[in-house]
């Protein structure tokens, strides 16, 4: 793979839809890598990106497939290697993925889900053990034996990466090699104090009244199955003037309730309605991957996983309801 980066020149890496923390992250940290190497290269994301994350370096420069398509179609074209971060199946691309698949050029992978599709890419480099894909590039550094020798810019949207995929490190990253990448990343400078802040600290007014709204209105608690649901219309969406990015982070609120072992967030699809995009978040060794893969359509990690349905809102909901009825021993 270090030979095939080194022949290259013009690289674009892009990642999956709606990119959250890990997803931006690792990739600006891949493009600032590149640049060090004397590379040209370039980030596309499928729709935009939540706005705590547009501090980080090199944000202003990543290309938003939806808004400037020509531009992206453009680079697509002329990359001689494209990198794809955070993703084990091209699907995930959404409106990219033509584009991506169409290109003549070489594709590598660096992901940390399950199951990558092994006809996607050339050249895969996937670990599901690991916190995140950040955490995957820095295992990739450290045996290309570039750790030491990485910009502070590398090192801020490593740890972001990190953080974000780990909830400032409270779910898995219990692996005592995660603390000494953070460590080393720490000695190129990066402030970690006020990564976190830039990241969870940056609410709006309308954020902040849109979590109460849904903790108060739209939770379902589910007291003898130690579960909680919340759920989020298009209607409410609209009402709250709900920005990408408002919703992150809401599906872990009801966890830190005493007792709660699993909660579902249920979120309209805003480009198609009728269809609920679902995200399942667990403590200890409840399975939401398997929830998420026989009752959902999905997949993912056994304490953070996704789905989609079908249905109308309430039809979502009693869906999840059937499906925490299923695991019922492991919920009580």
């Amino acid at each position: 793979m270090k030979e095939l980066i080194d022949r290259s020149q013009n690289i674009v890496i892009c990642t999956h839809v709606n990119p959250d923390g890990d997803a931006i992250g690792s990739s600006l940290a891949m493009r600032h890598y590149f640049e060090r190497k004397g590379k040209e290269a370039i980030v596309i994301v499928p729709n935009i990106f939540p706005d705590f994350l547009k501090w980080l370096p090199g944000a202003d420069d990543i290309l938003v497939h939806t808004k400037q398509e020509t531009q992206a179609k453009a680079a697509i074209e002329a990359a001689d290697l494209v990198v794809v971060c955070d993703l084990n199946q091209s699907a995930r691309l959404a409106n990219m993925e033509e584009d991506i698949v169409a290109s003549k050029a070489p594709r590598i992978l660096i992901d940390h889900h399950l199951d990558p599709d092994m006809g996607f890419c050339r050249h895969i480099v996937s670990e599901p053990t690991m916190c995140a894909t950040g955490e995957v590039i820095c295992r990739l550094f450290t045996d290309m034996g570039e750790m030491d020798n990485i910009s502070e810019n590398e090192a801020v949207c490593l740890y972001t990466a990190m953080m974000c995929d780990t909830g400032a490190f409270s779910f898995n990253s219990n692996r005592p090699v995660i603390y000494e990448h953070v460590s080393r990343l720490l000695s190129h400078g990066i402030d970690k104090d006020l990564i976190y802040r830039n990241v969870f600290w940056t609410a709006s007014e309308a954020r902040l009244r849109l979590q109460g709204y849904l903790l108060y209105v739209n939770m379902n608690v589910l007291y003898n199955r130690h579960a909680a649901i919340i759920t989020l219309t298009n209607e409410e969406r609209r009402r709250f003037k709900v920005k990408n990015g408002d919703t992150e982070g809401i599906v872990n609120i009801p966890l830190t309730m005493l007792g709660t072992k699993l909660s579902v967030f249920i979120n309209e699809d805003t480009e198609h309605p009728g269809t609920m995009k679902l995200s399942l978040r667990s403590v200890g060794d409840f399975p939401c991957d398997q929830m998420a893969s026989r009752f959902f359509g999905g997949g993912g990690h056994k304490n953070a996983s996704g789905g989609r349905l079908q249905c109308s809102m309430q039809g979502a909901v009693e869906k999840v309801k059937e499906a925490i009825e299923y695991y019922a021993d492991l919920l009580k």
